[in-house]
């Protein structure tokens, strides 16, 4: 009998058009899963209360700036409330308790706010949380229960910044598979560092960048004044390695077990007016960072308390290693 021929692969008989589109479709997946359903339709929100430039973080300062957020928080719950919103301005109320301490707030466009945890006058150590797609006010618990987990796992001397200082991409959109939002995001990311580092100078600050928030990160990294960049849940970052990030900050990155962002094909592709995709996997020995185990858990469970992933950003935020040491892809 003669030896049947070879057999061909059926991707590679598909038409270059045809496979970039398929591709392009993966890719758009990505954001499904992220926070299950798109954006609500804005709210109205005022303009919030201007505020001076933070020269040091004393309690007094920090005081006053919480107490005039507060005030545009409850101008946004005032407004949400005459448009008949009663969701939003539920979660308005909840966000003016006087215990809640926001360094800026901005209820426009979906929701912007950068919420700190724990005392920023006598922080040593400071973790800045940037999320991914998906996160609004009305989301809003996602990123605040991540921040207040890992506040209590570093302990005293330490302090946690919620940054959604950026209209985050609607989960299912373009704009969750491009860099487009990123640089915008990167900008107010940048800025916002820089008024921290004159008001704390002399504290150990790493920044966090979950899931889009590393692409966001990615964009603000060149000459940020930060000890470390945590990669964690990332479909890329948009460059191909470390070094093009262009920082002097030691760059991690780990990835549960579970979570189903392995599964994101790690390419860019160029298409007339866009490129879709962030490129090569963070947690690959291409990328170069250095890596940490981050356990078995799921997409939204790094922050999650008691686990390894939790455990180990604490210690890199601390400047301590890894417990465990993480794998390349």
């Amino acid at each position: 009998m003669a030896p049947s021929p070879p057999r061909s692969h059926p991707r590679r008989n598909l038409p270059r058009a045809v496979r970039t589109l398929l591709a392009a479709l993966v890719i758009a997946a990505v954001a499904v899963p992220m926070a299950g359903a798109a954006r609500p339709s804005a709210v109205p929100a005022p303009a919030p209360a201007a505020l001076a430039p933070l020269r040091a973080a004393t309690p007094a300062a920090l005081a006053d700036r919480y107490a005039v957020n507060r005030g545009s928080v409850l101008a946004a719950e005032r407004m949400a409330t005459r448009h008949g919103d009663g969701k939003r301005a539920a979660s308005l109320r909840g966000l003016a308790d006087p215990a809640r301490h926001f360094f800026s707030f901005d209820g426009r466009d979906g929701g912007r706010s950068v919420e700190v945890f724990g005392d920023l006058s006598r922080a040593h150590r400071i973790a800045v949380l940037v999320p991914g797609a998906g996160i609004t006010l009305d989301r809003y618990w996602r990123l605040r229960a991540g921040a207040v987990a890992l506040r209590r796992e570093m302990g005293e001397g330490a302090a946690v910044i919620g940054w959604l200082g950026y209209e985050t991409p609607d989960t299912v959109s373009r704009a969750s598979v491009t860099t487009d939002r990123a640089k915008g995001a990167a900008t107010e990311l940048r800025a916002f560092l820089a008024e921290l580092k004159r008001a704390e100078p002399t504290a150990r600050t790493s920044l966090l960048c979950h899931s889009y928030g590393s692409v966001v990160c990615a964009e603000a990294a060149p000459g940020l004044p930060v000890s470390d960049i945590v990669l964690y849940g990332s479909p890329g970052t948009g460059v191909d390695n470390v070094a093009a990030l262009h920082t002097s900050a030691t760059v991690w990155a780990g990835r549960g077990g579970d979570d189903w962002i392995a599964e994101v094909p790690h390419v860019q592709l160029r298409l007339p007016f866009v490129t879709l995709g962030f490129g090569t996997d963070p947690v690959s020995r291409k990328f170069g960072a250095r890596h940490f185990a981050a356990g078995g858990g799921g997409h939204s469970d790094y922050l999650k308390p008691g686990s390894l992933s939790l455990k180990n950003i604490a210690r890199i935020v601390s400047g301590r290693p890894p417990a465990e040491a993480g794998r390349h892809a």
